[in-house]
């Protein structure tokens, strides 16, 4: 309190290092300035008497001056006091004490793993990782002691984490990350611990990727887990010819194959997979087959590869089990009308929702209805567009699918004939070049991709809706012509779900349907199935979670923005959350576990906007809007490299 004194008659006085008397004002050996009551010149307020002051010295021999930092007055309205605050302090005083540690001053603590040992200051340790928070503040006995001996961490890893308390900084590399991330979870640095997971994320691959799982399962990290678990279903084949597959315990080969989300071609590859792992140690594993088949899903696999692969098994042939699974499959084929009756957890599809791709919006129209090359890509991790490769074509009402990463943009308008013409686009090599042509032209039609083929459903010639179906072979660039639909359907929807290709909706000329039926490849036939709760053409599918989704449309009366979802399980439609905006003509896309609906018309203008329907929530959001498209697009998603 300065009741006594002006402020203007303060000035700064040497202090004396012990208390002066009441009288005092002498200048003491070793003293500090401070205020005094007297008069004195403002050159002189800043010195204290007697010449230049040598703080921290001996004798008369001359110190390094102290650096100065810049330092902030805050004022207040209540003019009685203010506050200051010395910028960087907390920063400058961790190098600090890192220096003092580095000379062995002041150390109070010593921690010991096997025939190392690390001096350290408790006060710092304790104020940088909760382990030692807790043995210091607790009255645990090493509280009090001077030596502590530890355990359950690697020698290198307690020196990285010391010196990080310190530093606030650790290096990570393949050398150290394991014995890093268990001495970070042991002393509870989860910021490291999680900095440890991602490096090892970014490290995934085939060769290493179950190790990693395991690794990250005995620390209890979920995170890591589920990038793993991620990671092997999208990459299960190539994951399945690794070393680190055939090491698997049987145990956990089961639990790996009875997983849904594998993402696999056919079931071929598991079978294949498997009986790689039990011919890798046949002797020990032979017995363990009967428990594989029963979960590997054999009514999947194909007529022909069941009686040339699987019933030609040696291990197959000479057990019972193995031959009544295998009778069980065959029955699944020979007698289709009963398949619903004996259902179970071996002839459910296998579905994986978590790609992770650029979307392409290619053809479609402008603002002004005009059909257009262009495609756009949207990137889900930078959340924009931008331009790709345009098509050699203008082409509006397009059919796409993506197989073996490439995409196809089959027929369509270009805005004075429908077309029959095909074009492939190749991201690696960021161009489009032809396909063989199909044998019908075709706008306004429906394709999906089912294993190694592509189907094209349906659309509309110049004169009449279609019903016929033409298959695609992308390896061999040729077409076959396969059963056609039960009714003819441009503008409807098409995709595959379960081993079938689904055809919903769309109109006839003169009718729109809700109808919905199904092609089963393996019979070559077309089955009716439960119709969809709206009438719909023009509108957007896309299958998420093994289920079939359809949205917006055209009902013949208005322009809708609901989306109904069907169960293939159950035969059953239930209506669930509706767009933010009536989409006709939408283009609609699976990717990272969500449904993208791209563009579309709502009954006055062609729309560039796109919402996002997350399934977890139930909920759509609006996203990034198309920079070039007036909607009427194709859409196929190209996944890329690994992301999580």
């Amino acid at each position: 309190m300065l009741s006594r004194y002006s402020v203007s008659s303060l000035r700064c006085e040497s202090m004396s290092a012990s208390p002066p008397s009441p009288d005092d004002g002498a200048k003491q050996p070793g003293t500090f300035p401070r205020c005094s009551t007297e008069g004195g010149s403002s050159s002189n307020r800043n010195k204290p008497p007697g010449g230049p002051q040598q703080y921290g010295s001996s004798g008369g021999s001359t110190t390094k001056p102290i650096e100065m930092q810049q330092a902030e007055l805050s004022e207040t309205e209540d003019t009685s006091y203010m506050y200051f605050r010395q910028e960087g302090l907390y920063a400058n005083s961790f190098p600090k004490m890192k220096e003092i540690r580095r000379m062995g001053k002041l150390c109070d603590v010593t921690l010991k793993v096997d025939s190392h040992s690390f001096s350290a200051h408790r006060i710092v340790l304790a104020s940088t990782i909760p382990y030692f928070y807790a043995m210091f503040t607790h009255n645990m006995a090493e509280s009090r002691i001077k030596e502590i001996t530890m355990k359950e961490i690697e020698p290198l890893a307690l020196e990285a984490l010391i010196n990080f308390a310190y530093s606030g900084v650790v290096k990570i590399d393949t050398q150290n990350v394991q014995s890093l991330m268990v001495g970070a979870s042991f002393l509870q640095l989860n910021e490291v611990r999680d900095a440890c997971a991602k490096f090892l994320k970014r490290k995934f691959h085939p060769q290493n990727v179950l190790g990693i799982r395991q690794f990250a399962d005995t620390l209890s990290c979920s995170k890591l887990i589920v990038s793993a678990d991620r990671y092997i279903h999208q990459h299960f084949s190539k994951v399945a010819s690794g070393d680190e597959f055939l090491a698997l315990s049987c145990d956990e080969l089961i639990e790996v194959i009875g997983r849904d989300e594998l993402n696999v071609k056919s079931e071929e590859c598991i079978f294949a997979a498997c009986m790689r792992w039990v011919k890798h140690a046949q002797d020990k594993r032979a017995v363990h087959l009967p428990l594989i088949l029963s979960n590997i899903r054999l009514p999947l696999l194909s007529p022909q590869f069941l009686a040339d692969s699987v019933a030609t098994e040696e291990l197959i042939k000479t057990s019972h089990k193995c031959r009544d699974l295998l009778d069980e499959a065959r029955d699944f084929h020979l007698m289709p009308e009963r398949r619903a009756l004996v259902a179970t957890a071996r002839t459910r599809p296998r579905c994986f929702d978590f790609v992770v791709g650029l979307i392409f919006a290619v053809g479609g129209l402008t603002k002004n209805g005009e059909s257009v090359s262009t495609v756009e890509i949207y990137n889900p991790t930078t959340k924009e567009w931008s331009m790709g490769e345009a098509m050699t074509m203008l082409r509006s009402r397009v059919g796409v699918a993506v197989t073996n990463g490439k995409l196809y943009a089959f027929g369509g308008f270009n805005g004075t004939e429908r077309l029959s013409t095909v074009e492939i686009y190749d991201p690696r090599q960021h161009r489009w070049s032809q396909g063989t042509a199909m044998h019908c032209k075709r706008s306004a039609v429906g394709v999906a991709a089912l294993e190694d083929y592509v189907y094209v459903c349906g659309g509309y010639d110049g004169v009449t809706s279609l019903s016929t179906v033409e298959r695609y072979c992308p390896k061999t660039d040729s077409w076959s012509t396969v059963a056609p639909m039960m009714k003819y359907r441009s503008a409807g929807g098409v995709a595959a779900l379960g081993g079938y290709v689904y055809a919903l909706g769309g109109h006839d000329g003169l009718s729109i349907f809700d109808t919905v039926e199904r092609y089963d490849p393996f019979t070559d036939t077309w089955t009716k199935v439960r119709s969809m709760t709206n009438r719909r053409c023009r509108l957007g599918v896309a299958t998420l979670g093994n289920k079939l989704y359809a949205c917006g449309g055209y009902d013949g009366n208005s322009f809708l923005r609901s989306v109904e979802v069907y169960d293939p399980v159950k035969d059953t439609w239930t209506l669930i959350a509706p767009m933010n905006v009536k989409r006709s003509r939408v283009a609609l896309a699976s990717n990272m576990g969500k449904l993208w609906a791209i563009g579309g018309y709502d009954g006055e203008s062609n729309l560039s906007t796109v919402e996002v329907y997350d399934p977890k929530t139930s909920t759509w959001t609006f996203v990034a809007p198309m920079k070039h498209h007036g909607g009427g697009v194709g859409c196929g998603v190209i996944p890329t490299p690994f992301q999580d």
